[in-house]
């Protein structure tokens, strides 16, 4: 067992939470606009959809590379590609922060936890991304796949929920220092576009 696997796991998915992207913007806007307890139950949402997601890797996937190392190895490489794809959208992406305007329609708490898991079940990019990030991050031959995935995927929760409740907490101030800073952007595309090029060479040369 090498636990050791799962500190660079928890790293990557800080970074990844961290940087600029619609479920995290979503939460600082919904903060700002309705309040920190909004922002809070919109996380709530976005993270139970997470827990769909790896059901669906840990049933789907492990049937699929149960004592098959040939589409084990496949997946990987489909992984590497993939996030060395998202590393080039983000590339040619624009470096600014749109936070838009503040104002809308205030929603219910449980409107907005259902808004954040709607928006996170339906979205099958999370499911692909999941497909690309979890497998080069099993760390057990003794332990089954599927554990091993829900014990990856508790932990993306964890991690990207302390990163996701500290910015709904620091919302206001988050949102002034953006305002403030232009290229903070900068900043946090080139911290995506790493990551995600660092994940995809772990997974190539691991």
């Amino acid at each position: 067992m090498n636990l050791e696997l799962l500190l660079p796991f928890c790293a990557a998915t800080a970074a990844l939470a961290l940087s600029p992207g619609p479920d995290n913007i979503f939460v600082l806007i919904q903060s700002m606009t309705n309040g920190k307890r909004y922002g809070l139950a919109t996380i709530a949402g976005l993270m139970t959809g997470c827990l769909v997601h790896t059901s669906l890797l840990a049933f789907g996937v492990s049937i699929i590379i149960k004592d098959n190392p040939i589409v084990f190895n496949a997946i990987k490489i489909f992984g590497a590609l993939y996030l060395l794809y998202l590393a080039w959208q983000v590339l040619n992406s624009d470096e600014a922060i749109s936070l838009g305007n503040g104002k809308g329609n205030k929603k219910g708490l449980l409107a907005l936890f259902k808004q954040g898991f709607v928006m996170n079940v339906l979205n099958p990019k999370v499911t692909i991304f999941f497909l690309a990030f979890f497998p080069g991050f099993l760390f057990s031959e003794e332990l089954s796949t599927v554990v091993q995935f829900y014990v990856l995927g508790f932990l993306f929760i964890l991690v990207s929920s302390f990163v996701f409740c500290g910015i709904a907490l620091l919302a206001a101030s988050i949102a002034d220092f953006l305002k403030k800073n232009a290229r903070t952007g900068a900043v946090l595309k080139w911290l995506q576009i790493i990551v995600f090029v660092g994940i995809a060479i772990y997974l190539l040369i691991g």
